[in-house]
């Protein structure tokens, strides 16, 4: 039997069981007739002998002929619960045990139809049901810290029914949703690719299929990922990073597996998807280990897993690509985030700052929800907030996918299930679509810039390091490489963030780039080339993260960063000699100009020497507006003039 990458037990199936015996044997009937005693009888005799379709016929007839007496229907509904017919188990428990007065012989049956009228949304009817139970029942049985629970459950979900956040989410349209199963929906920062877990028929193995945009905005038809990663085995709960070249994703029972279900990597060049590597030991555990998340860099994961030591049956951990290339060893998120039920399916937005997960351990609408919390700082989450209805519901939630600028979200879903109304259920799990409304929104919204890396005199492209820095911080907050084949990068940026971009590769000079989006107006996607320019005697580059109050030449500490990134060039390159040629624009007079020129270069000059560059191979120049790039017409022109150049000597 193939074990399944979406959960250790499969929670789609209807519960069963077999009824007790002993449960048969003592039901009794308050009825002195004769007949209905026959009857009843007759169904108990039944039921001993295992023959439940009979008995559930001999105690229909019951029903019809003696529609008063309570016990035939909570003795049908128990057989046709043992036989996994749980609509009608609770109409038939329903109805019986509304016929009968509260009797604490059947605190369990009490309990019985709370559950059932759980899994239907009936939460009036679990309410009073759970009450009768707690009511009747011994504080020490075991079924009671369970009934006070969804007691909690009840209420929460009947506020939040009434009071929605959004509207409901709508099956995403073909040539989506026409295999048997699919779930597990991921994107790619600009949205462009989709990538999903997908059984085509009933007896198909999970693989991973990806629908690509088309120019009109709707989605594709969906194709296998690769053969290089689909096999034989299942494959599936994929995650992708932002720029869509790291793939993770959960394979079972392969023979480099470490447990049951692992996590492995494959990275993609151009169109070509690298053979899947298993995540090792660090990762891995002997347990189960699936449903990846992948930070838009890909160099966070996080994951669930079954492995000993957590705080509950499954919970979330989380591992960091270090420098070395290997991933630390996966530590588990602890409290508030894993709880002592189920912690699964985590996403992690694309701004990094908000976490999406689905649990029962925490109060909600009864089943698996999704909760959101934000990273408050490293190792520590706000306490979750479950989402609402109507993106969870009575049923058990699978995932959740929210998109970079937090308009539109994605998830799966059984279809609904109505108690009493049989459901042809050709495609079991969907695929569907929502508007995100502002309460589950991620904290910080994102956008992109994405282009392609060349060298700028054969405008071939180029294998780049692309790194991204958040200024006020100095911290980086991105990492990730241009591709070797077409030169594509792909960086995720976030609102109300000053960022420093910089673009390098073995014997080039970097290019330094700055985003400022701490004006919120100003928030596009953006389609940024980068030419990178040889380390060649009279080539230069503009240091574009230097900074500067007006008319003054201290540099301001947001500069470190930059700072530091020339520090580390000039150590790269011992044998280099370099200008630093400071540029002003036409405001103010020439004498001004040249002297503000002359000292805000040589501030960066002091600098590299405090940090051990040589003086032998430093020289400094202010040019005032000698050397504009641009007339000075605009505010930006003006901007683009007042500028620190490093020059190849």
């Amino acid at each position: 039997m193939r074990r399944s990458l979406v959960v250790p037990v499969v929670l789609l199936l209807t519960a069963g069981g077999l009824l007790p015996l002993s449960a048969v044997a003592q039901a009794k009937l308050s009825s002195t007739n004769t007949k209905a005693r026959n009857l009843w009888e007759k169904a108990q005799d039944q039921a001993k002998s295992r023959d439940f379709e009979k008995a559930i016929e001999t105690l229909s007839q019951l029903n019809q002929k003696f529609p008063s007496l309570g016990e035939p229907y909570v003795l049908k509904g128990s057989l046709l619960k043992a036989m996994g017919e749980n609509q009608q188990a609770f109409e038939a428990y329903r109805d019986g045990l509304t016929k009968l007065p509260v009797d604490a012989t059947r605190s369990n049956d009490y309990f019985t139809l709370g559950e059932l009228a759980m899994t239907f949304g009936e939460y009036q009817t679990a309410a009073d049901s759970y009450r009768k139970y707690l009511k009747t029942a011994a504080k020490t049985q075991r079924n009671t810290p369970r009934a006070q629970r969804q007691l909690l459950n009840c209420d929460f979900a009947q506020k939040a029914i009434a009071a929605p956040i959004g509207i409901q989410p709508a099956p995403l349209p073909q040539p989506l949703n026409t295999f048997r199963f699919q779930y597990f929906p991921v994107l790619t920062a600009d949205s462009r690719f989709m990538l999903f877990t997908g059984r085509p028929t009933a007896e198909s193995g999970e693989d991973l299929f990806v629908s690509r945009q088309n120019a009109d905005g709707t989605m594709g038809e969906p194709v296998s990922i690769s053969p290089a990663i689909n096999t034989s085995y299942n494959e599936g709960a994929g995650a992708i990073s932002g720029d869509g070249k790291t793939l993770v994703f959960a394979s079972c029972d392969r023979p480099s597996s470490v447990g049951n279900c692992d996590l492995y990597i494959s990275r993609r060049t151009g169109n070509v998807w690298s053979k899947p590597q298993n995540l090792g030991r660090n990762v891995n555990s002997p347990e189960w280990d699936s449903q990846p998340s992948l930070s838009a860099d890909g160099r966070t994961l996080y994951f669930t897993s079954t492995r000993r030591g957590g705080k509950g049956q499954e919970d979330i951990y989380m591992t960091t690509l270090g420098t070395d290339g290997n991933w630390t060893p996966a530590r588990n998120l602890g409290s508030p985030v894993n709880t002592s039920g189920k912690d699964m399916a985590p996403f992690v937005h694309a701004s990094g700052s908000t976490l999406y997960y689905v649990t029962d351990g925490l109060v909600g609408m009864g089943g698996l929800d999704v909760y959101r919390c934000e990273q408050l700082a490293a190792d520590k989450w706000s306490i979750p907030q479950n989402l609402g209805y109507p993106l969870n519901t009575y049923e058990n939630e699978a995932s959740i996918y929210i998109t970079s600028d937090n308009r539109r979200g994605l998830c799966s879903r059984s279809k609904a299930t109505v108690a009493g109304v049989k459901q042809e259920r050709d495609r079991p799990v969907e695929l569907f679509g929502f508007e995100v409304p502002k309460e589950v929104r991620a904290r910080e919204t994102s956008t992109y810039t994405q282009g392609r890396v060349y060298d700028a005199f054969t405008k071939k492209p180029i294998k780049a390091d692309v790194q991204l820095y958040d200024l006020n911080t100095d911290e980086l907050v991105q990492y990730v490489g241009s591709d070797a084949e077409n030169g594509e990068y792909t960086v995720v940026l976030n609102e109300g963030r000053q960022y420093a971009m910089y673009a390098a590769a073995d014997k080039y000079l970097m290019r330094s780039l700055s985003f400022d989006y701490s004006d919120k107006r100003r928030f596009d996607p953006l389609t940024l080339d980068i030419y990178l320019e040889p380390v060649r005697s009279g080539r230069s580059i503009v240091l574009n993260n230097l900074f500067f109050d007006s008319k003054e030449f201290a540099l301001k500490p947001k500069s470190r960063t930059e700072l530091n990134r020339l520090v580390a060039f000039m150590k790269q390159y011992p044998d280099v000699q370099v200008e630093i040629s400071g540029h002003t624009d036409d405001v103010g007079s020439d004498d001004d100009n040249l002297g503000l020129s002359q000292n805000r270069a040589k501030s960066v000059y002091t600098y590299l020497l405090s940090q051990g560059v040589k003086a032998q191979r430093l020289r400094y120049r202010g040019y005032g507006e000698a050397k504009s790039i641009h007339p000075n017409d605009t505010d930006e022109h003006r901007q683009q003039n007042r500028r620190i150049e490093l020059r190849i000597l």
